[in-house]
């Protein structure tokens, strides 16, 4: 530390470890508070879901809540931390005696219009990351970095995970990460792919070593309150930044009027044809086979009527009246600044290698929530998936997924690719698509396999690699696309009883159908849906704010915040267990 300039870059790297230090403690702290409970007031039933707290009181009707998987949880069956590689035996060994079944299963009508979906809904968003992160990086990671990520790590997680329905890509909190982390190194002088791909060392390894000791068993803390309120946010955030183009428009000087009405109409179209064909399964027109096939390819058929629009407007009103940008993708496969694929690991000083272990902690806590919430939430027993599950149990795969999740990110981290994580809405989305539902609309099993996962990041390699799919896409609007993630947004909602309970506050309650909760008093229900829009405008807050990088420790108190409640009395025991019963 001879120089000026390294000096203070180590006073800022000791501070900077001083921040993380306290962050990490101040979180330990509140997370005991949290969860240490007197015995004398509370029984603590550890499920195979999550954790369940119920007031030590010699109740039958209470009792009859803990079912034999639960009593066998309670006696130890799955500890918090197990020993070497348990938890990820234990998951492949569930699930890998079906792969056969997991690619026989995918041949059908329903996996092929989910495929056809799911292809436009992960391309359109891996070439606006891509985008968003050449801006963030100064050209480093681009939109072919971004893209070819997104087919070949998302092709891998398809053929060896052990929750194949899980869908991955890039998430804005990453890119918020990488951002500040490309300020970070900026402001230091240092190289930042070298930099980026230490951490994502760093990063690699504490993950590799949370899933071999099956640290994901955690997630057995986090309950419906925290997966409603990450649901929630991620699907406004899809809704709100596909209007926000939409308007931007309007008040683009580069734009005309007609341009910017075009656009809107578009959009809209490929959002109502989605939803009103999606909805067509629980009405009583046309044969069930055609209302099915209608229904599962709803979102292809809004994609293509909003593109032949635009195809009729060009050709009948000219380039100059109804010409609009459409989906822009890489001429030739490379990198996007022209670098070498590999990154230079030994052009990072020695102890900035060491120092990369500080933002990595960060990532990693980011990396682990993104995932294991979004799998949580997949694996939620309303979906009714069999395959290498125990009943109601939302924990199996979540080992064995963290493990390839943390090899992909070693990997991407090597060749100067982003990282990649479960994406919330894409997942739910699959799953859905994927759904088959009774006569009365409800879900009654979903089609558990890997064919569709390969398939869509198949195509999207395609585009990558050669050059017809890439003429065919480019023929696509982009206001097609904002209407696609309007409805990716929207279609995710439903179900989330966050929001069904926002959306009763305008519901006359004496001829609204009665919900589960509705036994609740209704002061309680409001209280208790107000603090998750608190925390939801908390989140949202901390996302678009220079502290956006503290974003996970945001998610990562949303646990002990559920658990004070009732520990502080704002919420009684009996209440809590009626609102955030899984």
């Amino acid at each position: 530390f001879g120089s000026t300039k390294q000096k203070k870059a180590k006073m800022v790297l000791l501070r900077t470890q001083a921040f993380a230090l306290a962050t990490a403690v101040a979180f330990l702290r509140t997370s005991v508070f949290a969860f240490s409970t007197p015995a004398s007031s509370l029984s603590r039933s550890i499920t195979a879901n999550n954790v369940v707290f119920a007031p030590s009181f010699n109740s039958k009707s209470r009792s009859t809540h803990l079912s034999m998987s639960e009593a066998a949880a309670a006696d130890g069956e799955e500890k918090l931390f197990e020993s070497f590689g348990k938890g990820i035996k234990r998951d492949y060994k569930a699930r890998l005696p079906l792969y056969k079944s997991d690619i026989k299963d995918g041949l059908n009508n329903q996996c092929l219009a989910a495929i056809l979906f799911l292809f436009f809904a992960c391309l359109a968003p891996a070439v606006g990351f891509g985008g968003l992160f050449g801006v963030a990086t100064g050209g480093a990671i681009g939109t072919i970095e971004m893209v070819s990520s997104t087919a070949l790590c998302g092709f891998i997680y398809s053929l060896t995970s052990a929750q194949p329905l899980t869908i991955i890509g890039s998430t804005g909190p990453v890119l918020a990460f990488v951002a500040v982390l490309a300020q970070f190194a900026n402001k230091l002088s240092l190289p930042f792919l070298p930099l980026y791909a230490w951490t994502g060392l760093w990063t690699s390894g504490i993950l590799l070593a949370s899933s071999v000791t099956s640290a994901s068993n955690l997630v057995k803390y986090l309950t419906r309150f925290t997966d409603e309120i990450f649901s929630v946010l991620i699907s406004s955030i899809f809704v709100i930044e596909a209007v926000s183009d939409i308007g931007r428009t309007f008040a683009s000087p580069a734009s005309t009027f007609t341009k910017a009405l075009l656009t809107m109409t578009l959009a809209l179209v490929t959002f109502s044809v989605a939803t009103t064909l999606k909805g067509l399964r629980k009405t009583v027109y046309f044969t069930k086979r055609i209302r099915d096939n209608l229904s599962n390819f709803a979102p292809t058929i809004g994609v293509v009527s909003a593109t032949l629009i635009a195809r009729w407007a060009r050709l009948t009103q000219g380039v100059a009246e109804a010409g609009l940008p459409s989906l822009n993708l890489p001429a030739t496969f490379g990198t996007t600044s022209g670098r070498p694929w590999l990154v230079p690991l030994m052009d990072l000083p020695v102890w900035a290698r060491w120092g990369a272990i500080v933002p990595a902690i960060m990532a990693t806590v980011l990396l682990f929530l993104d995932q294991n919430i979004t799998v949580r939430v997949v694996n939620n027993p309303s979906y009714k998936m069999k395959k290498g599950r125990r009943e109601g149990n939302v924990l199996d795969g979540m080992h064995a997924d963290l493990l390839v999740i943390g090899i992909l990110t070693a990997f991407t981290s090597i060749v100067g690719m982003p990282w990649l994580v479960a994406a919330t809405v894409r997942s739910i989305s699959h799953v859905r698509a994927l759904s088959k539902f009774d006569k009365d609309g409800k879900i009654k099993g979903t089609i558990e396999q890997r064919v569709t996962g390969m398939s869509i990041h198949t195509l999207i390699g395609c585009c990558v690699l050669f050059a017809r799919p890439r003429k065919v896409l480019t023929q696509i609007p982009l206001p097609v696309l904002m209407g696609l993630f309007m409805y990716l947004g929207t279609s995710a909602l439903p179900g989330n009883e966050m929001w069904e309970r926002i959306v009763g506050f305008f519901k006359d309650k004496s001829i609204a159908p009665k919900q589960r909760w509705n036994k609740v008093p209704n002061k309680t229900v409001n209280l208790f849906t107000a603090i998750q829009v608190a925390c939801l405008a908390a989140m949202f807050w901390v996302k678009e704010s220079p502290f956006g990088v503290l974003f996970p420790v945001v998610i990562a108190m949303l646990a002990p915040l559920r658990f004070g409640l009732t520990k502080m009395g704002i919420i009684s025991e009996e209440d809590m267990d009626i609102l955030d019963e899984d």
